[in-house]
This record gives structure tokens, sequence and C-alpha cells, in this order.
């Protein structure tokens, strides 16, 4: 059974997360502080809203120092995710810097409407073992106006008015842009892989 640590970052979503990892079998625990950290072999950090207040949060908790020198996989799901990068144009603020880029804004134009949110397509652009399983052009749940650019790190991508990072991965620290745990097999699988695949 992994131990996983499940970082309270205020999120509405927080309880759907951990329901979704215990369905598979992890033991979840709930962390507010660095302390909580000890002894998982995966943390996740979800996260809805915006991204000064999600880091204001963790700098409240103490948690910013320990997840950049944190030692075990570190999975980001939807704000989460973005917060791995240097920096967001949201409130202009400096995130945790585990992943290179800037997050920005998402730009409407015809046909196209921010937030971007609902049911949309991954479009796998190299081997993870984050995407172990799931099906090429599998479809996953969205909901934000923020996304972060491809770079090499990208695993997938999704289109909504251009090209943004849906999955990414580098080393131990990997993200997802979407919901997984709204994003039925897919998601399942996605998480499933976090929990038991050990990063390249």
């Amino acid at each position: 059974m992994t131990d996983v640590a499940l970082i309270d970052a205020g999120g509405a979503n927080l309880g759907s997360v951990r329901y979704a990892l215990e369905r598979l079998g992890a033991r979840v625990q709930l962390v507010r502080d660095a302390a909580g950290l000890r002894g998982a072999s995966r943390v996740i950090l979800p996260g809805v809203g915006a991204a000064p207040h999600g880091m204001a949060r963790l700098h409240a908790q103490g948690l910013v120092q320990p997840l950049r020198e944190l030692q075990v996989p570190l999975l980001g799901i939807c704000l989460g995710m973005q917060l791995l990068f240097e920096h967001s144009e949201e409130g202009n603020v400096e995130c945790l810097g585990l992943l290179p880029g800037v997050v920005r804004h998402l730009h409407p134009a015809t046909g196209i409407r921010v937030p971007h949110m609902g049911w949309n397509r991954l479009l796998p652009l190299r081997q993870a073992a984050l995407m172990d399983g799931v099906a090429d052009r599998a479809s996953a749940y969205f909901v934000h106006s923020y996304a972060a650019p491809l770079n090499e790190h990208t695993v997938a991508a999704c289109d909504h008015g251009g090209l943004f990072a849906a999955v990414v991965q580098r080393g131990r620290h990997s993200g997802a842009q979407f919901h997984p745990e709204r994003s039925a097999a897919t998601g399942a699988r996605i998480l499933r892989n976090f929990l038991e695949n050990e990063p390249a």
C-alpha cells in the first residue's frame, strides 16, 4: 500500500482527489505542514483557484522549501501543476521553480472560451511512465484559465486555441493540468501510474 501525502492547499477538489486515491488502494494523509511529509512515498499537490493564493498558503504552511527539497515523487494537479513552474502571470507570482517556464493566461478567440472547461483530448508528445496504458487521444476533464507552455518536459499537450502542457514530467516532478479525479478511466490510470511507477 502506497503512503500518499495529500497537501491541503485549500482547494474544493481535495475530497474527490482523496477518494480517487483511496479507491486505488493508497493510504492517504492530509498534510498542512512540513512534518506531514515525513514517511510519505508519494506527495500530491492539488489545487483550484488563483496562483497568488496557492503560493501564499504554501508559504504560510511552511511547505515551499520542503517541496523544493522533496526526495520522493511529487504530482501537481490543476493549479498544483502550475505552481511547479518558475512563475505565473496570474498575480505575477514566483512559484516553486521545479519546472522551467512561465504559466500564462489562455487567450479567448472565436469559438474558444476562457476558462477552458470540460472534456478535451490529450495529445501524447513523448513516452513517460505516467501515461502507460492511456489510450492515444484519450479525453480528460479541464477547468482552468492559465496554462504552462510546451517544453522538453511536456509529456502530453492539449489544444484550446493553441497547444499547452497537459501532462508534464521532469524526473520525480510531474503534473496534470486537468483533474484526474474527474477524468474517469483516463484519470484513474494516470493516478495509478503515479502511485506504482518509479520516475525515470
